[in-house]
């Protein structure tokens, strides 16, 4: 038979578990956002603690509640497409215009990701709310458009730095 942990009083959860939680929430929004998401969450876990039926596994369910606040914080917080910043023009033409002839050939989405990053600035948090996706997908997309274009550089220079 497997024993089955007890479960501490939630004054002594909270501190075992404060820090992790915050440094998760911190790492997936923006601190303003993170410290409301914290917040929300040791409410949740509150207010449910009293029916665990067992102490085993409490930092992941905590940090299920945590995650689960930080997606449903996410879906209402995305701008829509029309909300995003206008990008200025420089010299008459768009950024795009400036490094189309790079960028036609990528996918789709490490397309965006390169042109928004590299023509027109935009840090990765805009880029993934742009592309509704997170900063880390945003980025990757960029880093593979980039890798493309250089392998693809590489290929029309014979090999040659």
């Amino acid at each position: 038979m497997t024993a089955v942990s007890t479960i501490p009083p939630f004054e002594r959860f909270y501190l075992e578990q404060r820090e992790i939680v915050f440094g998760f929430l911190c790492r997936r929004m923006a601190r303003d956002a993170a410290e409301d998401a914290f917040q929300e969450t040791f409410l949740r876990a509150l207010r449910a603690y009293d029916r665990l039926e067992h102490g085993d596994y409490l930092r992941a369910w905590v940090l299920t509640i945590a995650a689960r606040i930080a997606i449903d914080t996410g879906r209402r917080t995305r701008p829509a497409a029309h909300e995003l910043p206008e990008l200025p023009v420089v010299d008459g033409r768009p950024a795009y215009a400036q490094i189309e002839h790079l960028a036609d050939g990528l996918p789709p989405t490490e397309r965006a990701a390169v042109v928004l990053r590299y023509a027109y600035d935009l840090a990765y948090d805009d880029i993934a709310t742009a592309l509704g996706s997170s900063p880390e997908a945003a980025r990757q997309a960029a880093s593979s458009g980039i890798r493309r274009l250089r392998a693809k550089n590489d290929l029309t220079l014979g090999g040659r730095a």
